[in-house]
């Protein structure tokens, strides 16, 4: 398996992971949106390849954790692997491969909304252990932070999501 990062190239064949994995194309939508914006981050934007076939892609943009100041975070959505390949530790390989990225360019944290079972594994925890509140109405497990190396005590607040995930 390769992960790399996207190209313009990558662009119709992410879209079909995304559709396919998530049965729909709210976050192929939603990937064309983050990547229109100014907050879409490149180097952030992973796909994992088999014998040159893309099988899964991962990723991240900022959202804003708001307040006394609004800090720039990473929001990871979507993360999607091909129907066929999953199970086999893609989905895993390219959260992991992403934190180190993120952690080398000096981010701080990792936010999420998904499956506890997944992402505990990688070393998420709910974001009210750390003071920091979801915009939606979830079960706490299900909205999760990833601390990196930058982390600070200074991330807290309430997260806000930009325009492009209105109607996600």
């Amino acid at each position: 398996m390769n992960i790399r990062c996207e190209t313009l190239l990558d662009y119709s064949a992410i879209a079909e992971v995304n559709t396919l994995a998530f049965q729909g194309e709210t976050e192929a939508k939603l990937i064309e949106k983050i990547r229109s914006s100014d907050r879409y981050i490149p180097e952030l934007s992973l796909v994992a390849e088999i014998q040159g076939k893309i099988v899964g892609h991962i990723l991240y943009s900022y959202i804003d954790l708001v307040n006394e100041e609004i800090l720039p975070v990473l929001g990871l959505a979507p993360l999607a692997v091909h129907p066929e390949f999953q199970k086999q530790e893609i989905g895993s390989t390219l959260v992991k491969a992403s934190l180190e990225i993120a952690d080398t360019r000096g981010d701080a944290i990792v936010i999420v909304l998904g499956h506890p079972a997944f992402y505990s594994r990688l070393g998420f925890q709910p974001s009210v252990h750390y003071q920091i509140e979801s915009p939606f109405p979830v079960a706490d497990e299900f909205f999760m932070v990833k601390t990196l190396s930058s982390y600070e005590k200074k991330y807290q607040g309430k997260v806000v999501y930009p325009p492009a995930f209105n109607g996600v």
